[in-house]
């Protein structure tokens, strides 16, 4: 959605934007910052980020901009930004390096540890929680974070394998439970079975809806009077959140009513682009 986010600043008054502060709050591998930073070269941006390898990504990404960049290893959540911004950007998405590298453990399509920390530096890892979990515990976490209907059974199923078989030996081995819980007619469609079990157990190992939540109580205090706060996510539980939360603040005027999307063009290069939303909202003046 990069079109999207650098259109959005035709939407600030040209003074704040001149010399003023962008706060980049997922950098990842630096991006958005860098097209930011080369559209508006009077900008200044600081980067966010709770992963050590995209802190180390973006920091040699935005080099080329000196001094105008610094780049903060914290969860965006606890933040505090040193000035009022322009605009702050918030991509919630899992990164595309976080998914294709096996000891992440976010993917089932490489087989990998059952990790799935954006911070691996502290908390429980996916592991860790689905054996102490209590099954029923276990089951309204798939239910409620993955919106799976076979949740039950496949917390059921998890507990079993965990009590007969003992813990599983990776992603692979997961999801391929998981699989098993379905009916033969819908193990092989176009979504794989495991996707929102997956999507729970990330969401309850990173805390995300709480974090967001917090979030979203903080983020519209960091701009200055028309700036900006756009916000992309990648699943129902959080568009939900940032609607209500744009709606309900009276700090901010929502600039889009509806969430915009990738175009046709950017989803046939970038397929995962294809379930990301975008909302824009802006501290009234």
């Amino acid at each position: 959605l990069a079109d999207h986010v650098l259109e959005s600043l035709k939407n600030v008054p040209a003074n704040l934007l001149d010399g003023g502060l962008i706060i980049d709050a997922t950098i990842g591998g630096g991006g958005h910052s860098e097209l930011l930073l080369e559209a508006y070269p009077t900008l200044r941006a600081i980067g966010i980020d709770q992963d050590h390898t995209a802190r180390v990504a973006s920091t040699e990404r935005l080099k080329k901009f000196g001094s105008r960049v610094k780049v903060i290893g914290t969860n965006f959540a606890d933040f505090t930004p040193p000035e009022e911004a322009v605009l702050v950007l918030a991509d919630l998405g899992v990164s595309s390096p976080q998914l294709d590298v096996a000891e992440r453990g976010f993917s089932f399509r490489i087989n990998g540890p059952l990790d799935m920390r954006m911070n691996q530096e502290e908390g429980i890892t996916a592991k860790e929680l689905i054996d102490t979990l209590e099954e029923k515990q276990l089951a309204n976490i798939i239910y409620d974070y993955g919106e799976e209907k076979y949740s039950r059974r496949i917390a059921r199923r998890i507990k079993k394998d965990l009590l007969v078989k003992g813990p599983y030996e990776g992603t692979n081995a997961l999801a391929y439970a998981i699989a098993g819980c379905y009916p033969p007619k819908l193990r092989y469609g176009r979504i794989h079975p495991a996707t929102k079990t997956f999507q729970a157990l990330r969401i309850a190992v990173n805390n995300e809806l709480e974090v967001l939540e917090k979030f979203l109580q903080k983020a519209p205090s960091w701009l200055k009077e028309g700036g900006l706060l756009n916000i992309i996510s990648f699943h129902s539980l959080e568009d939900r959140r940032i609607k209500q939360a744009f709606i309900d603040d009276e700090r901010l005027e929502r600039i889009t009513r509806k969430p915009l999307q990738a175009s046709t063009k950017e989803v046939s290069q970038n397929p995962r682009s294809r379930s990301a939303k975008y909302r824009l909202a802006r501290r009234k003046f």
